[in-house]
């Protein structure tokens, strides 16, 4: 499997002999709950012991889903040490099986881990509600992201808090943040391109970042995973500048893929935490003019102190502005939320061409002679659930080796090992709700409407129980 490292480093610049001489070495180790012990360098804990940093203790990993999985209130700080721990072993594991061969240096470990620990310091309030429903509202044509706003943190984190690290170390961690975004930057070399592919991996998706928060987020929500991302950290291979693995691992790596297909199902856009989050953007858009979020994006030194407590903010401000967002944390807190009317599948045949459902769309496939229905009146979520590639099998993008004495790479299809995999790779799922209670009838009667219209067939599983539709109409 190529040479194992010696810990010969005489060959190396000074430089990157005193990053481990100064920063690799261990000083102070925090109990994680998924890894065991954490042991912390000192260059790291320079990141860690930040205001910008710490305040990632203050953005649920989870946004809003522990309002239906109540075990979901664990942080994206302790996600961000996870994947900087994990990030740290893969380096580590690949050093000491290939590091003569892979020229891996103590640069190269530190650079990792600090990508690792980095890679989610731009992220907002909410998990990724802030940046996918609430800045498309408020803002024109933005192309925001919390991958470059990590970047632009840790430019300011360093020149803010002056620590001294290698602008080269810098150049090559924001790199490895943006590597699987559309903001990718050119890479400052041609050589060890396998190293970008450990935190965020743009080339097929298998990262430390997912083993961490798949993992993580099955435990806190009290869900099995059957996914063993140890098993990949212990037999990955770097062959021709790029990472593969066992192809005994195929299943193995399928699993990873559909766990997380599973969580986004489940989990992340299930139907009341859908309801919860459309109720919140609009208790924030609300709120914008007066609180002026929106304003900080482009500010590091004013967007870092942006976190979940904003809700707080919003309910405990006297201003009249803010009655209406106040109104509507008040419904939620109440568990009065917006009404889930309906949802179906997209025909498979159709996702690839889909247009976003709009609450336009709904509000002119009401019925002739009924009641009027407002734009205002309806909320419409459109779920994309995928495999990390789209329409896509992203396990087509992945090498893989025999044994440990071949040096030849290869991908492998499906049906080479098993029939009962799946075949499309996405799924969109349209889901309507209605924002009064009195309107559930109405709009679902607009939906099925619009569905027949759209495809010719309801498209839906099973129609809105009529105990729902007449629950509160009897009340009128």
């Amino acid at each position: 499997m190529g040479a194992c490292c010696n810990g010969d480093v005489s060959s190396l610049p000074h430089s990157y002999d005193a990053v481990s001489a100064r920063d690799l070495r261990p000083s102070k180790h925090v109990h994680d709950n998924l890894h065991g012990n954490i042991y912390l360098d000192n260059l790291s804990l320079k990141f860690i012991d930040t205001e910008q940093f710490q305040r990632l203790r203050e953005l649920k990993q989870l946004g809003l889903a522990n309002m239906v999985y109540p075990g979901a209130v664990h942080s994206r700080f302790e996600h961000s040490l996870g994947v900087y721990w994990l990030a740290g072993q893969s380096i580590e594991m690949l050093k000491n099986f290939q590091g003569l061969e892979l020229g891996i240096n103590r640069f190269d470990m530190q650079t990792v881990k600090l990508a690792g620990l980095l890679h989610d310091i731009g992220h907002g309030p909410f998990s990724h509600l802030f940046e996918r429903e609430f800045l498309p509202k408020v803002t024109n044509g933005s192309q925001w992201s919390h991958e470059q706003m990590s970047v632009n943190m840790v430019d300011y984190i360093v020149n803010e808090h002056h620590i001294d690290v290698d602008p080269e170390m810098i150049k090559r961690v924001k790199e490895m943040i943006l590597a699987s975004s559309e903001f990718t930057l050119p890479r400052s070399s041609t050589e060890k391109g396998f190293l970008y592919d450990i935190v965020a991996n743009g080339r097929n998706g298998i990262d430390v970042d997912k083993f961490d928060y798949i993992a993580r987020d099955c435990r806190a929500c009290g869900l099995g995973c059957n996914f063993e991302f140890q098993r990949l950290l212990e037999t990955m291979r770097v062959l021709d500048d790029e990472i593969c693995y066992r192809a005994k691992e195929y299943l193995s790596i399928h699993k990873l893929f559909s766990t997380r297909a599973d969580l986004y199902r489940t989990v992340y856009t299930h139907p009341k935490v859908k309801a919860i989050e459309l109720m919140v953007v609009d208790a924030l858009v609300q709120a914008n003019d007066y609180l002026e979020i929106s304003s900080h994006i482009l500010n590091p030194s004013e967007y870092w102190k942006l976190d979940d407590t904003i809700i707080k903010t919003i309910e405990t401000a006297p201003s009249q502005e803010l009655k209406e967002s106040r109104e509507l944390i008040l419904r939620i807190r109440r568990r009065n939320l917006y009404q889930f009317c309906n949802e179906y599948a997209v025909p498979k045949d159709m996702v690839e061409n889909f247009k976003k459902v709009t609450a336009q769309d709904i509000v002119c496939s009401q019925k002739s002679g009924g009641g009027t229905l407002r734009e205002e009146d309806v909320a419409v979520s459109n779920v994309k659930i995928d495999l990390t590639r789209g329409k896509h099998n992203p396990l087509e993008s992945i090498n893989f080796f025999k044994d440990y004495d071949s040096d030849e790479k290869f991908t492998i299809s499906n049906d080479r090992v098993s029939h009962l995999l799946p075949t499309t790779y996405q799924d969109m799922i349209v889901r309507v709700y209605a924002k009064k209670p009195e309107l559930v009838e109405a709009i679902s009667d607009a939906f099925e409407n619009f569905q027949l219209k759209t495809y010719g067939i309801k498209a839906q599983v099973h129609s809105t129980p009529e105990k729902k539709k007449c629950r509160y109409t009897a009340c009128i």
